[in-house]
């Protein structure tokens, strides 16, 4: 196996670069406010608690706005391109990662990875989508005079049942993220242990 080395440690393994720390923090930061603002907007406990819905709405659409940003300035970094890569590509060991999910096989010999397994390829595809999805719909329900009142309707529906989605996939992915200490480290710092990396990302060749 070929792992680079953090050079501050030689039992550490360098894994993101600023670039994509940063991308991720930007976009975990805009999401956290449009499902917050979200929740303030159709729960009625959360409106009576927080008022002046008009603010709350002009934060939530901006907020939504804002979502690509950071994905789009990412770019600049050679890192997170190489990244986008490893994500869009679904390889036959994803197959066999996603088989062994499936059947709940927890062994880490029937789980094979890259840099990223096939769950969090499947999931940064799935909210990538969502994510387009909801800036299209948030843009027809803004612009009300620009579109019939079928279009405004219908976007409505989708926009509100997709979000009650994404709030509930956001949840899935932080409980997995919190029974993983290692890889939030990996995150914040940037690197992870080796041992980690060869255990469950065997395939990964930085």
């Amino acid at each position: 196996m070929s792992l680079r080395i953090d050079a501050a440690s030689p039992t550490r393994v360098r894994r993101f670069g600023w670039g994509q720390k940063w991308v991720h923090r930007a976009t975990a930061a805009l999401m956290g406010v449009c499902v917050v603002t979200a929740a303030c907007l159709y729960v009625p406990q959360f409106a009576e608690l927080v008022g002046r819905r008009e603010l709350v709405v002009r934060v939530h659409e901006w907020a939504g706005l804002a979502l690509p940003v950071p994905v789009l300035a990412g770019l600049a970094s050679r890192a997170f391109r190489a990244d986008l890569g490893f994500l869009n590509r679904f390889g036959p060991h994803d197959r066999v990662w996603l088989r062994a999910a499936l059947h709940r096989d927890k062994r880490r010999s029937s789980r094979p990875a890259g840099k990223f397994n096939a769950g969090q390829k499947i999931y940064a595809s799935w909210i990538a989508g969502a994510t387009l999805v909801m800036l299209g719909t948030g843009l027809l329900m803004w612009f009300t005079h620009l579109t019939p009142i079928q279009w405004r309707t219908s976007a409505t529906f989708v926009h509100d049942w997709l979000a009650l989605t994404i709030g509930i996939v956001l949840a899935g992915h932080i409980g997995m993220a919190l029974g993983d200490p290692e890889a939030r480290r990996g995150l914040r710092t940037g690197s992870v242990s080796r041992e980690w990396a060869e255990r469950e990302h065997p395939l990964w060749r930085p």
